[in-house]
Order: structure tokens, then C-alpha cells, then sequence
């Protein structure tokens, strides 16, 4: 059996998240819902126990104050994945910064691609439809009047439990103590 992932999240619930969402249903119908994120850490496997991540989680991110990003241009991957993405604009150093701090001990990973800070759309099954999409994308969110900032104060530690599948194991409050589940 493969080993389990884990990852450390930001779910967006702000009517930017909604928007997200269903951009995402709206270009690739057949995917499972997941909800509307920004990844602090991406999918890694444990070098350690849940229980020494979750404490790396809170000593870290307690000391760490919320802080608002902007959401900037509708992008892509292509050709490196499929993948369409809002790139985030404002305070991705920030971003950065925590998931460089966060990259250790337990949760120390060496990824396969350079960590941007970003909110993924939708990853497509091809290069070709993943540049439809984006044309797509990129009307939708010129068309979009919402706020385009997000306050990030709360994070998720989930566990991959199924391809696509995410449960999630505890939040994980900036600036603030862990809440075991």
C-alpha cells in the first residue's frame, strides 16, 4: 500500500471561494467536488507521526499572524501540469515564508516543483484542455466584481484517504493554539 499524504490548507468560504467552485464544475463537470483552497503545504507523506506534525503545526503557526492575500491573474501550469490557477498577488511572500518554515521535521518534503503560492481552478486531463479552460477562466474572472482578498486566519491539516479524497484532521489557527479533533 502507498503511503498516506498529507497537506496543510486554506479552505476559501468567501464568495471568491464560491466562484472558484463552480468555475471548477462548470469546466470539468466529472471531478469530485473539492472544495476551494490555498495550499500551504502540498501533498507530502509524514517523516514522523500525526501527532509530531500537528505539534510542528501549532508551535509554528501560533506564532504566525493572520494575514490577507489578494488574488492576482488567472493562469496555467502548462506545459509542466495541466493545471489552471488564480496566481496569488498581494502577500504571496508571506505565503513563502510559512511554507518554508513549515517544510521540516515531520512535515519535510523535497517537492517536485517550486512551491508558488496559488488557488488552483481546475487541473485538466490535457495540455489541450487545460488552454480551453483557461481561455474560459480568464473571462470569468474579468467578469468577476467580488473582492479578490482573502483573510487568512485558520488553516487545515488534511489526510489524502482516496485519490482525490480529503479528510481533515484538525484546523490550525494563526496567531493562535491548535484544536485537537
Amino acid at each position: 500500500m502507498a503511503s498516506l499524504r498529507y497537506a496543510l490548507v486554506a479552505y476559501v468560504k468567501s464568495p471568491v471561494g464560491e466562484f472558484v467552485e463552480n468555475l471548477r464544475r462548470e469546466l470539468h463537470p466529472d471531478l469530485p467536488h473539492l472544495a476551494a483552497h490555498l495550499t500551504f503545504l502540498p501533498p507530502r507523506p509524514l517523516q514522523g507521526t500525526e501527532n509530531a506534525a500537528l505539534q510542528l503545526l501549532a508551535g509554528i503557526c501560533g506564532q504566525a499572524e493572520p494575514f490577507e492575500v489578494t488574488l492576482g491573474d488567472m493562469e496555467s501550469f502548462v506545459p509542466t501540469t495541466p493545471t489552471v490557477y488564480i496566481r496569488v498577488a498581494h502577500a504571496a511572500s508571506r505565503l513563502c515564508e510559512l511554507h518554508n518554515q513549515l517544510n521540516a521535521q515531520a512535515l519535510a518534503f523535497a517537492e517536485e516543483w517550486p512551491y508558488i503560492p496559488h488557488l488552483t481552478v481546475v487541473k485538466m486531463p490535457t495540455e489541450q484542455a487545460a488552454s480551453q479552460a483557461l481561455e474560459i477562466a480568464r473571462e470569468r474572472w474579468q467578469q468577476y466584481s467580488g473582492s479578490r482578498r482573502i483573510l487568512l486566519d485558520q488553516l487545515t491539516f488534511v489526510r489524502e484517504d482516496a485519490q482525490n479524497c480529503w479528510v481533515d484532521l484538525a484546523p490550525v489557527s494563526l496567531g493562535g493554539t491548535l484544536v485537537l479533533p
